[in-house]
């Protein structure tokens, strides 16, 4: 097999025919007939399970993994590429706002440049004012707490080798954030600036942008936690210096010191910055609970196309 083509399908209904008709044209235009394309169903409410499984009955290029329910598209692309035969694996999404002619030029970069990995980026980032913005925010952040250079404004579309997909896949951990893993996999990766289109309005809200930040972050790097130690440090030594100037003063002037608002504002304060770091700590012991039961982050309920050789 020469070339897979991954992707996934989460209310993908209307989307699957012309994405099946297009990655197989650009496909046979690359490598002829040694290819696959594998779909994900994420436990898609609508009828994406039927029609992939109907292309599988008349294509026998397509391989249909069918999940259990739905376990998040960063969980179904991993599963995608476990279940990736080629010597080559084209990543998509299959709602083409991605475009699979992107494989042909992905292609040709990969060969000029002799990388494993070429991936795409928007030069800048769709949507509205909030959309750019808060994507600017992430970014920074990430590379901030992380330490890992992830680039700006990457989209899920990448052809990659079958040595970095195998090195890619042995990370196994359960909270994962792909973004990061494609990073510290490794190898040598090359980017391609693309244009994304707007077929459907983003599920991301506000809420989901803020727990996939701190998902990311928590996955990759510690550094939360040193800036608890820090902080209590720094409070700390604040609070011993103004025990100190207040014992001063007591015994200079002899008199107490007064002032009821600047202790309740303190004690609110300080509660709010406890309760603040043991919920930093709370979420890393969270992460070590989901890891050390080793439970699968995907479950495979059937495969179409092929058969079965085991679950991805």
């Amino acid at each position: 097999m020469k070339l897979s083509i991954v992707a996934t399908l989460y209310q993908s209904a209307p989307y699957i025919a012309e994405f099946h008709r297009r990655a197989t044209e650009a496909a046979r235009q690359l490598v002829g007939e040694a290819f696959e394309i594998v779909l994900v169903n994420d436990g898609s409410p609508d009828d994406s399970l039927a029609r992939a499984v109907a292309l599988t009955e008349v294509d026998p290029h397509v391989v249909v993994v069918d999940l259990s329910r739905n376990f998040g598209h960063h969980k179904a692309m991993m599963t995608g590429l476990a279940a990736a035969r080629g010597q080559y694996i084209f990543l998509i999404d299959s709602d083409l706002e991605e475009e699979p002619e992107w494989l042909i030029p992905f292609a040709a970069q990969m060969e000029a440049a002799s990388c494993d990995v070429v991936y795409g980026a928007q030069s800048s980032r769709r949507g509205g004012f909030f959309e750019q913005v808060s994507g600017a925010v992430f970014y920074r952040a990430f590379r901030l707490l992380t330490g890992v250079a992830q680039p700006n404004n990457i989209v899920t579309a990448r052809l990659m080798s079958r040595r970095y997909v195998d090195g890619l896949l042995r990370h196994e951990e359960r909270e994962l954030n792909i973004g990061g893993l494609w990073v510290t996999t490794g190898f040598k990766q090359v980017q391609l600036t693309v244009q994304k289109h707007a077929t459907s309005p983003t599920t991301y809200s506000l809420s989901r942008k803020l727990s996939h930040l701190v998902n990311a972050v928590t996955s990759f790097s510690s550094l939360p936690l040193v800036f608890t130690f820090y902080s209590g440090l720094l409070i700390s030594m604040t609070a011993v210096f103004y025990i100190l100037y207040l014992g001063g003063r007591y015994f200079s002037s002899s008199a107490p010191p007064d002032g009821y608002t600047s202790i309740i504002a303190s004690i609110w304060l300080f509660s709010g910055l406890i309760i603040f770091f043991i919920g930093v700590q709370g979420i890393y012991i969270a992460k070590i609970f989901s890891e050390v039961k080793q439970r699968p982050y995907t479950i495979v309920r059937q495969v179409y196309g092929r058969e079965q050789e085991g679950h991805p």
